[in-house]
């Protein structure tokens, strides 16, 4: 199928497939991994990611392998910002927050950052308050840490061995060792924790949102002061997020 629009020649097609394809690698391809993958010539592979790097919408890494750039993760966050998106997540996060009494979000992955994409707000006096948006480190938050244990190992401890670490609440981990002691058990159970490693007096969970292939796209997750729920009270909720990220995942949130 692919080979016959090809000898139509739609180039449009080619580059398509090729910011496809890097998008949804599971890890960074070099020219001549795009140029068997989709069956395309060397030549034609080179100027078109010539071009995609050129209007930022590809860069490479260190290796120089490829990777999505800031202009093609700025579209993709917009799409996720699309209306239809927008309301069946915020469908499945008020349903959860009502059940959960707190606020419920999504963070997606970007770098050695989670992004809040969506959130639900609890009406109570006293919350944490993180607008949609913000960018939160990945070593000392529940969603940063579950995508972190979600990666390869050696990607990990790369990744890891580079982060600043830096002390932002009472109990951040500073050091790699504890951190990536912490990311075993974090994958052996499927769900993130934090408790006061963040913000002190806020502690939070997560769970993973997969697509079809069982890849995980972003991460579900409440959170609250502790003066009103501690960790385990909000391990208590997990069931509920579980199934809500079967809800959010069938629809690729």
């Amino acid at each position: 199928m692919i080979v016959e629009r090809r000898k139509k020649g739609s180039s449009i097609t080619r580059v398509l497939e090729i910011i496809e394809s890097v998008a949804q690698a599971e890890r960074p391809l070099s020219p001549a991994d795009l140029a068997l993958l989709l069956d395309i010539p060397k030549p034609s592979v080179h100027r078109i990611l010539q071009q995609l790097v050129a209007e930022g919408y590809l860069q490479t890494n260190i290796r120089g392998l490829l990777i999505p750039a800031d202009r093609l993760q700025a579209t993709a966050f917009g799409i996720l910002h699309s209306s239809r998106f927008k309301a069946l997540s915020q469908a499945v996060l008020q349903k959860l927050a009502h059940k959960t009494g707190e606020t419920c979000g999504i963070s997606i992955p970007n770098g050695t950052e989670m992004i809040y994409y969506d959130r639900v707000q609890t009406n109570w006096p006293l919350q944490v308050h993180l607008p949609i948006g913000s960018h939160t480190p990945v070593w000392c938050t529940a969603s940063g840490k579950l995508y972190l244990s979600s990666l390869p190992k050696d990607d990990r401890q790369r990744i890891i061995n580079n982060l600043p670490m830096e002390m932002l609440a009472r109990n951040t981990i500073t050091t790699a060792k504890e951190l990536e002691s912490t990311l075993l058990e974090i994958a052996d159970n499927d769900r993130g924790v934090e408790n006061e490693e963040f913000i002190d007096g806020m502690a939070s969970i997560s769970v993973p949102v997969r697509n079809e292939k069982g890849r995980l796209t972003a991460c579900l997750f409440t959170h609250a002061p502790i003066l009103r729920k501690s960790l385990t009270e909000l391990l208590q909720f997990e069931p509920l997020l579980r199934q809500a990220a079967l809800e959010l995942g069938s629809f690729e949130c």
